[in-house]
């Protein structure tokens, strides 16, 4: 086994903004690990909130590189277990790593990844269109430029948030959910939660902090009229149990968990646990889209439209569109990078002669 790294620049369609801040570009690292001619795709992106860069990735996995391409293993489970202890912290580049070792084998097999989890591609559900935080005005353009989407994520955390639902509830009767990624207090929430269930919203997503005492969390959980889906409070397979009793749902991200491996479990656990399931994304290629859609068979709600917010994409695979999710008829996870991604770069020449 080889493995190689390729930088990306993915321009957005709009500047998005979260509660946390905005951006222009995202940056990200697509790794490919390659057998006997095939290649798998796995992505990891630089996040400021979770410290990630370029750079931090690509140490991160050079320091396994040759544990990787020695380990001998045939499955993406195993490889895994080899390196989870080592990438520990670092989970979104563990991500990448599963997510190629999974498309990998999956080609290998003649087997799509989904399948090879024992999953079928049955009971699809739709996927969100996320509305970023902007002026009221740009957040109606915005939604009425994709009105052809039956559910939208509305993103929240400004002094004006009940009157931004109003506002596009008024241009469409598509489902709304809504993420306050961690900028209310517990009050706010239940205040907020009569008003936007008159507003048609099916759940509100991360209102309080991750390290919000326990007792909030549980006020908001009791007393809220909405239910409420963790999604910083659930980073890791540990983080599931404990949010029983003050969540509803559970969103699983593959770069926060560490890869498709974990995430299965995870939400194999949830479900026992009668909790709703959900798998979202960051805003990435079509390369990670399509490793976090191998486990739609498993969820109640999908939010995998990172690849439709980019005005230029990475590769081809699964493909989201107007909230259908499509999966490509190939093996793997689906990934086939671009021509213009796999032009070798002076960098990728200077890592893999590292990892040589």
């Amino acid at each position: 086994m080889k493995i190689a790294f390729h930088r990306v620049e993915l321009p957005l369609e709009h500047p998005f903004t979260i509660a946390r801040g905005t951006k222009h570009v995202q940056r990200s690292l697509i790794v490919e690990l390659e057998q006997d001619g095939v290649s798998g795709f796995g992505e990891a992106t630089e996040n400021a909130y979770y410290r990630t860069t370029l750079n931090s990735l690509t140490r991160s996995i050079q320091r396994c590189a040759a544990e990787i391409e020695e380990s001998g293993h045939t499955n993406a489970l195993d490889l895994w277990g080899l390196l989870q202890s080592k990438l520990q912290e670092d989970p979104f580049a563990l991500a990448a790593v599963d997510a190629a070792a999974h498309d990998l084998f999956g080609k290998l097999a003649g087997r799509s990844t989904f399948d090879m989890l024992g999953l079928t591609w049955e009971d699809i559900p739709q996927s969100s269109y996320t509305i970023g935080i902007d002026t009221i005005e740009r957040m109606v353009e915005k939604l009425e430029a994709r009105l052809g989407w039956p559910i939208f994520k509305i993103k929240l955390g400004t002094t004006e948030d009940v009157e931004i639902v109003r506002q596009l509830r008024q241009c469409t009767d598509a489902v709304f959910r809504v993420d306050a990624n961690c900028g209310w207090t517990a009050s706010q929430t239940v205040d907020y939660s009569v008003a936007l269930r008159e507003l048609g919203v099916e759940f509100i997503e991360q209102p309080l902090p991750a390290e919000a005492a326990a007792e909030e969390h549980r006020y908001v959980f009791e007393n809220s009229v909405l239910p409420i889906v963790a999604d910083e409070s659930c980073l890791i397979e540990s983080d599931v149990e404990k949010c029983l009793g003050s969540f509803h749902g559970v969103n699983v991200k593959l770069s926060k968990c560490g890869g498709i491996t974990p995430a299965f479990r995870m939400l194999k656990q949830a479900r026992t646990f009668g909790m709703k399931t959900m798998v979202g994304c960051m805003v990435e290629s079509s390369v990670g889209i399509s490793a976090a859609a191998q486990l739609l068979p498993l969820l109640d709600y999908a939010d995998l439209d990172g690849a439709e917010l980019l005005a230029g994409d990475a590769a081809d695979g699964v493909a989201v569109r107007n909230g259908e999710i499509r999966s490509p008829n190939r093996f793997g996870n689906g990934v086939e990078l671009f021509d213009s991604v796999l032009v070798t770069t002076e960098e990728n020449l200077k890592n893999e002669s590292t990892l040589a």
